[in-house]
């Protein structure tokens, strides 16, 4: 147990220094781990609810975030450059990310060709119906998603990575509140990007 959260400090401070320098970045990931801690509530009430503020509020800001703010150039504060950081990156660089969200904006269209999905759905007949089985397919691709690069850690890496992984995702929006709940403040004083001091985030 105390390996694994050890990896999973070490993953969670790795994410950190190297994909969120930018302080519009971090009040972007607020606005997203709150609408997660949302869609997780939901989840137990309207799941199809959970799926569209997860997918359409939390992911979007989160990831306008790391596509438009976040730079991509040689990494001072690491000494890195950003091709490193994208091939050591143990979940959804921005690559995968890319296929991850075409996979999410295409999957609708899979009613198009089967308005009972196969079978699953009974087919829409008013636009809250059409939403809610959008809804549906979107909550199965994020879990789909979820799963797909856990197992495949466990096959490039080794089990426990991806475990640490899953872990780490399912609990970023605890996580980034606490890390991030300051950067807006930070923002509007003008800092535009996080010094990267260890003993602050640690």
């Amino acid at each position: 147990m105390q390996n694994f959260l050890q990896a999973l400090k070490v993953q969670r401070w790795d994410d950190h220094r190297f994909y969120h320098h930018n302080r519009i970045n971090q009040s972007l990931h607020l606005l997203s781990a709150t609408s997660f801690l949302c869609a997780y509530v939901l989840l137990f009430i309207d799941p199809a609810a959970a799926a569209l503020v997860g997918w359409l509020v939390a992911m979007v800001s989160r990831q306008v975030g790391h596509f438009f703010f976040e730079p991509k150039g040689f990494d001072e504060v690491n000494q890195v450059t950003h091709e490193y950081k994208e091939e050591v990156k143990v979940g959804y660089n921005l690559k995968r990310k890319v296929v991850l969200l075409s996979i999410w904006v295409l999957s609708p269209l899979a009613l198009y060709f089967s308005p009972t999905l196969f079978g699953l759905f009974v087919a829409a007949h008013t636009l809250s119906e059409l939403v809610n089985h959008v809804a549906l397919i979107w909550l199965g691709v994020g879990a789909g998603g979820l799963v797909f690069r856990t197992v495949h850690l466990f096959f490039i890496k080794d089990i426990q990575t991806g475990l640490v992984w899953i872990t780490k995702i399912l609990t970023d929006p605890f996580h980034d509140i606490k890390l991030y709940y300051k950067a807006p403040i930070y923002l509007l004083q003008g800092q535009r990007l996080d010094p990267m001091n260890s003993e602050q985030h640690a």
